[in-house]
């Protein structure tokens, strides 16, 4: 469904991103024929879980092994361009920033026939609460170390 994609930069290995392709589907769309901006946060949510898979972590093991849930606290979307049925995306994410409690994912999106051109970007907040309280907690130093070869911090926000 989805793979790393690893990056050169001046001669060094950059951190990866991580991308899955999905179609627009029908559902997807509205009455104008182009993709509804909710839309995007389906292609997020899978973006996401494959990203977390991609380093060695399911939600599962998330909350049985390192006893912390990951609630969103900020959700944002910019739209660059229109899309339209059945056209195939490939949805880029990766971490923003590793915090004391929280976990920013970055993601990027373009058509795949057209991988230069970004239609949309989003980014959430995620912030590591045990189970049970919704309390913030420290993001676990194992699960910091896990997410790091998708860490790239950010320079500038769009």
């Amino acid at each position: 469904m989805g793979h790393p994609v690893t990056r050169w930069c001046g001669g060094t290995l950059a951190p990866m991103r991580f991308s899955v392709t999905e179609y627009v589907r029908w559902e997807d769309i509205d009455a104008a024929g182009i993709i509804n901006y909710q839309a995007y946060l389906r292609f997020f949510g899978l973006a996401e879980v494959e990203l977390f898979r991609s380093c060695g972590l399911s939600y599962k093991n998330l909350f049985d092994e390192f006893g912390v849930w990951l609630p969103r606290v900020h959700v944002e979307c910019d739209f660059f361009h229109p899309v339209t049925l059945d056209e195939l995306l490939v949805v880029k994410a990766w971490f923003g920033a590793i915090g004391r409690s929280s976990i920013h994912i970055h993601f990027e999106v373009a058509r795949q026939n057209e991988p230069d051109v970004v239609v949309a970007t989003g980014k959430y907040i995620l912030v590591t609460v045990r189970h049970g309280d919704f309390k913030p907690a420290p993001v676990p130093e194992l699960l910091r170390v896990k997410l790091l070869p998708y860490l790239e911090p950010q320079r500038n926000s769009r």
